[in-house]
């Protein structure tokens, strides 16, 4: 991977929205600018609720408590009289139902989106009651403080209850805040997780991002749909939601600090300002090392994983040696990126505890002065350093929070790369393709079929042309690699390069049959109906269907057809295959494709099981090498080296 893709830049803000934006509002051409103007009209209409709620606990306030708020909270009385009386709740009104026509206008857009924008609108009002609680106990602690060097206990007494009052609204208030936030990252979380699996299954993208195919440059989907899909919805709420307290935080705690000392101020600013560009040049590395940690992770998972799935075949061969030896050698490139991994964030520990232990040196170099020359009251000292600390916190948001930073940025880089790869131009198998030709039509039909594998210029199957009628079995063998199999890829539309034109009924019609069957997790009765699962069939039916396929005794054997087990570890690969053959007598499709699907079982046992096919009606194309097979079939396809092919009468 370019390592110049792992920055700050327009590119991973369109990765960004390209993920984030479909759960609040339909993505494609044009729409981010309304996206992101309804965001903006939901926090502005979030700004006027909150201005009328701080004007109404006032003037509530100012009616029951006249003498506390007179004594205690004279200036805020003072500029909340003030603004009743100016055109601001005009303003705002006016505003609010601009915001609110906005949403009204985007309603077919945000059919079945509105509870994740009243579950945002909620939070972002939380968050300004929050702001809102830190700013009062700020005052609270000054008036505490200066009240206890003043030895003035009436004062004390007074706002040491108010304390208790506050922190008695807040807990609830913080908890629900805390609550929602997790909340609607569980929520975003289903319904991306939703949206990423639809669009995996949907034209068996699966199949073509398989990583363990050659030629397919993306890692690891199944992490990118759970691991990274959670981290970012997780970290996009808990990041954009920082940000946003640290504005909050910032305009609120500044105005307190501008108005103690604007040396403080403006010297803080600066200060701040050099420690985010010192972090964004580490973290921009840093990024490509995190984004590097998760593919090596996902990677070694994956070696045990496929350890723990062909067991049985790697100890049959002998073969945990070299597993071991595999799975370790993974071990030590995760261990050997994480080592640069912690060698930077130790850079970038170092910055941040020499930033962070200076700073609290800072406000008293300036305020104390002031203090004892008797300009400031002693609460003062207090109020102005938790204002420091505050106002720092929210200027040093990407300062502290840079190795989170670079961690989401990987993320949305491997879910950008995801979402590309899914929505790359596809081939829909049941339309025509641009460049082998599909056709649906009741009969199989190959017309001057020439057949190339993915990503390769080598020629399996030269100008190939045949029609399978019903009850024309079709036999096709040939040397191993020469491309029996591949020619049934192309019937089902899994490969597409080449020329040529294939007629075939729609795929509801067809069903496939691989040499090692696969084995559902599910009852015995879902093996046998797979792939329709949700269809209802007779368990009478289901028995003579096992009894077709020489397994009367299976039913007993495991208690019953709701029994559920890991059938592919406690059946045969021969009872497996004879499972399979059982689902196309169950779901009689027009067309059934065996490739090598009797090639573990007897004689006996593949006579029976052809003779039920064809009393069964279904037209079969068998792959196979038996020579025994060629009594079942009335034709026979020998694909020969070099792309050549013969076809003859049985």
């Amino acid at each position: 991977m370019n390592q110049t893709q792992f920055q700050f830049n327009v590119k991973l803000w369109l990765r960004f929205i390209e993920t984030a934006q479909p759960y609040f509002f339909p993505l494609g051409v044009g729409t981010t600018p309304i996206f992101l103007g309804l965001i903006l009209a939901l926090l502005v209409s979030v700004v006027c609720f909150t201005f009328f709620l701080v004007l109404g606990l006032t003037f509530a306030g100012e009616t029951l408590f006249p003498a506390f708020f007179k004594n205690g909270a004279e200036g805020l009385v003072t500029q909340v009289d003030w603004l009743a009386r100016s055109w601001f709740p005009l303003i705002f009104v006016g505003i609010l139902f601009i915001c609110g026509g906005t949403f009204f206008l985007q309603r077919q857009n945000l059919r079945q989106r509105w509870k994740q924008w009243v579950l945002l609108g909620l939070l972002l009002f939380l968050l300004f009651v929050v702001n809102g609680l830190n700013v009062i106990l700020s005052f609270v602690f000054r008036f505490i403080d200066t009240a206890l060097n003043q030895k003035n206990s009436e004062v004390f007494w007074q706002f040491l209850w108010v304390y208790g009052l506050v922190i008695i609204a807040a807990i609830p208030i913080i908890v629900a805040y805390r609550y929602l936030r997790l909340k609607i990252g569980l929520l975003w979380r289903e319904w991306l997780t939703q949206h990423y699996l639809n669009r995996y299954f949907r034209h068996r993208s699966y199949y073509r991002l398989d990583s363990n195919a050659v030629n397919v440059e993306l890692d690891n989907p199944d992490q990118r749909i759970t691991q990274d899909v959670k981290a970012f919805t997780t970290v996009t709420l808990d990041f954009l939601f920082d940000i946003l307290d640290s504005i909050l935080t910032l305009l609120s705690f500044t105005a307190i600090l501008y108005n103690l000392s604007q040396t403080l101020t403006w010297g803080l600013l600066g200060y701040a300002i050099f420690g985010t560009v010192v972090v964004i040049f580490i973290g921009t590395r840093l990024i490509r090392i995190n984004y590097e940690q998760l593919r090596l992770e996902a990677n070694f998972r994956y070696s045990l994983v496929r350890v723990r799935d062909n067991a049985e075949s790697i100890a049959f061969y002998q073969g945990e040696n070299l597993e071991r030896n595999q799975v370790v050698d993974r071990l030590s490139y995760v261990l050997k990126n994480f080592d640069l991994l912690i060698i930077w964030q130790s850079v970038i520990s170092l910055f941040q505890l020499g930033y962070n232990y200076f700073t609290r040196l800072i406000p008293y170099l300036v305020v104390a002065p002031l203090y004892l020359t008797g300009k400031l009251d002693f609460g003062a000292i207090v109020q102005s350093s938790v204002a420091f600390s505050q106002v720092l916190s929210a200027l040093s948001l990407v300062t502290n929070q840079i190795q989170g930073i670079t961690e989401f940025a990987a993320s949305i880089n491997r879910l950008g790369e995801f979402y590309e790869s899914l929505t790359e131009p596809t081939v829909d198998i049941n339309k025509p393709s641009s460049v082998i030709s599909t056709q649906i039509s009741p009969i199989l039909t190959i017309d001057h079929l020439t057949l190339r594998p993915p990503h390769s210029p080598q020629v399996l199957i030269k100008d190939l042309s045949l029609r399978v009628e019903e009850g024309d079995h079709l036999l096709i063998m040939g040397a191993s690699g020469s491309g029996k199999s591949s020619l049934l890829r192309a019937v089902a539309g899994l490969w597409i390069m080449g020329q040529g034109e294939i007629d075939r009924p729609v795929l509801d019609d067809l069903l496939f049959l691989p040499q090692r069957p696969y084995m559902i997790r599910g009852t015995l009765k879902e093996q046998l109906l797979y792939p329709k699962p949700e269809q209802y069939v007779d368990e009478q039916f289901l028995q003579l269907v096992l009894t077709s396929v020489n397994l009367p005794g299976l039913v007993q054997r495991f208690g019953g057809f709701d029994a559920e087990e890991n059938w592919e570890n406690l059946l045969s690969l021969g009872e497996q295959q004879r499972i399979a053959i059982g689902r196309v007598l169950v779901n009689r499709p027009r067309y059934a494709i065996l490739d090598e699907a009797t090639s573990a079982l007897d004689i006996e046992n593949e006579e029976t099981l052809y003779h039920s096919l064809q009393q069964l009606g279904t037209t079969y194309i068998s792959v196979g090498h038996r020579p025994s097979l060629s009594r079942y079939h009335r034709q026979c396809l020998e694909i020969l080296e070099g792309g050549g092919w013969h076809l003859r009468k049985l």
